[in-house]
């Protein structure tokens, strides 16, 4: 089956499926120009999503992000970012995202992400949401690190039922949300982006979490890599992206590992890879707290 490039968002929109992720990116000058060459390389594949934060290197992930983008048609580009729990009110979203889209170098962003739940008034924070795309400056918005409950309260908020996409921590070793959180949105037709698609380098990761290296050295996994003669980050990455109401945003910088994300898009796993992944990762049978970073 062909790969499917895009999900369709609940305001009817087409986003794409396979983005760049920029998190850890910009946070030493020395690495800048050389983040800014793999992020216009990826442009030049076919990327055409790209994942931000403020909070990412305290803006200066959204300022590379900015300098990337110059000389690119702006509708070309579907321009994430997301606002701190802490800034998503009244006093503080307007001048936050105006300071985004200042970094970004463009006039407003597709989706706009709260990024977490913390201690934002849910109701404040929709409706301030609603308004900034009344203004034109973000198209739509959505959550991240939403958990069932945190999602049930959101739908009891006004106009909390225009939440476009909940972005989670989504990989082969961390497969919580299949369990409840899943199905739930599936219900409400909201699609997912994952963050750390391919799993969190080991240093990293504390022991309650599956690290990219184990993953990479387990049996099956590279049973399942050989069988279709790819990389490991490719099997990861597209067992991420079997399901179609999944985009996955890979943090990559090197020009071959930006194009050993892209060429994931010809690699479809059967019945049988899957079921050899759960062998060795399988799918939760009860409630796990939810994972995030």
């Amino acid at each position: 089956m062909a790969f499917q490039e895009t999900l369709r968002l609940p305001d009817g929109a087409d986003m794409p499926r396979l983005g760049q992720g920029t998190w850890q990116m910009a946070e030493d000058d020395r690495r800048a120009e050389r983040e800014i060459a793999g992020l216009r390389h990826g442009f030049k594949l076919g990327f055409r999503l790209i994942d931000s934060a403020e909070m990412y290197a305290d803006g200066r992930s959204e300022l590379l992000v900015g300098r990337a983008l110059q000389g690119y048609r702006r509708e070309d580009q579907f321009l994430v970012t997301k606002v701190l729990p802490e800034n998503a009110n009244r006093r503080r979203i307007y001048s936050s995202l105006n300071r985004s889209l200042a970094h970004l170098g463009t006039d407003w962003v597709d989706l706009y992400l709260l990024h977490w739940r913390g201690d934002a008034d849910l109701s404040e924070a929709v409706a301030c949401m609603e308004e900034l795309k009344e203004q034109g400056k973000i198209r739509r918005w959505g959550v991240s690190n939403f958990d069932v409950q945190d999602m049930e309260d959101l739908w009891r908020v006004p106009d909390g039922h225009r939440c476009c996409v909940n972005q989670v921590l989504y990989n082969l070793g961390s497969r919580g949300i299949e369990y409840d959180l899943m199905p739930w949105q599936r219900e409400k037709s909201i699609p997912f982006m994952a963050y750390c698609p391919v799993g969190r380098a080991g240093a990293l990761v504390t022991q309650d979490h599956v690290s990219k290296e184990r993953m990479a050295r387990d049996e099956n996994v590279r049973a399942v890599a050989e069988r279709h003669n790819c990389s490991i980050v490719q099997v990861l990455l597209a067992f991420v992206l079997r399901l179609q109401d999944m985009a996955a945003m890979p943090k990559a910088v090197g020009f071959d590992h930006i194009e050993e994300n892209w060429a994931v898009r010809d690699i479809c796993l059967t019945e049988e890879d899957l079921d050899r992944l759960s062998r060795s990762f399988p799918a939760p049978t009860e409630k796990v707290p939810m994972e995030k970073y």
